[in-house]
């Protein structure tokens, strides 16, 4: 049995510390939502004040929040993770942030003899409560040799990628891949519905073929019945692909698709519809056309 620290206890952290519970694990938790903490306590969880206080009892700290200055505050504030944990401690980042700042971070850990691992995951909620997520993993090999029994409580498949932020890359990648898929079923359900064609068969149809993904599979069924409950929410998918357009400018390299699909999700937080469903892509279409798909 290992001692465990989790801090960021939403959609997607709550069902992964419960999957440590699950395997056994003593898990100290840390939310700034009391409401996110109550329900991992009831599943056997311990709750701490601060990540300092989680960093003082736990070998391994786990965080999921959404953006990189959370992440920052959550290592480096006051009461925040490097002022508790001591030399031999990993912080394992499962965040989806910056991976430039992710280096920098582990940087600062490291003067501190405290170990780091960027991990973010994909699979969604869905893939979190089943411990199924993919999980892409920058840092050293023989670090995460130590914390894989952990993640793969919590993951179906680990990669390691490379050093530092090479996790974070990958993720910003796949992002990339997911918007722009999702954009794409998305025009691709409203020309056919627009053409007089029943959406719902034609989606049966594209499944059939090369066309077929996860997301066809998946959110393509949520944007026909219309649920935009949030799994990703459309701010969270922004911000990724902020990383992905800030990261392109650092590099010299163009992104146009990516550029054009933010453009999308603008309009939709523009309009007060940051947490809906990233599926939810398909209303800013649909304002475009002047036309709903269902």
């Amino acid at each position: 049995m290992a001692n465990l620290g989790f801090i960021g206890l939403g959609i997607m952290g709550n069902p992964m510390a419960r999957n440590l519970i699950k395997g056994g694990h003593t898990v100290r938790v840390h939310d700034t939502q009391e409401s996110c903490v109550g329900p991992l306590v009831a599943h056997g969880a311990q709750a701490e004040p601060s990540g300092k206080a989680v960093a003082q009892r736990a070998d391994v700290v786990f965080i999921v929040v959404p953006d990189t200055p959370d992440v920052a505050a959550v290592l480096f504030g006051p009461e925040g993770v490097a002022a508790g944990a001591q030399p031999g401690t990993v912080v394992v980042d499962m965040s989806s942030i910056s991976p430039v700042e992710t280096k920098v971070f582990a940087e600062r850990l490291a003067k501190q003899r405290v170990d780091m691992l960027d991990a973010p995951v994909s699979g969604g909620e869905v893939g979190a409560e089943s411990g199924t997520l993919s999980i892409m993993v920058g840092g050293k090999e023989a670090v995460l040799a130590r914390v894989r029994p952990y993640l793969e409580l919590m993951g179906k498949t680990i990669t390691h990628i490379g050093d530092h932020g090479a996790g974070q890359t990958c993720k910003v990648a796949n992002q990339i891949v997911v918007a722009l898929n999702l954009e794409a079923i998305c025009e691709a359900l409203l020309f056919a519905s627009k053409a007089g064609a029943d959406p719902v068969k034609v989606r049966k149809a594209l499944m059939g073929g090369a066309a077929n993904s996860r997301l066809l599979e998946l959110k393509g069924e949520w944007i026909l019945s219309r649920n935009f409950k949030p799994g990703f929410r459309i701010k969270h998918q922004q911000k990724d692909l902020n990383n992905a357009l800030s990261a392109a400018r650092q590099l010299g390299i163009s992104l146009p698709n990516t550029a054009t699909t933010q453009e999308l999700y603008n309009a939709l937080v523009a309009s007060g519809e940051a947490d809906l469903d990233h599926c939810a892509l398909v209303m800013a279409l649909e304002r475009l056309a002047n036309y709903r798909v269902t």
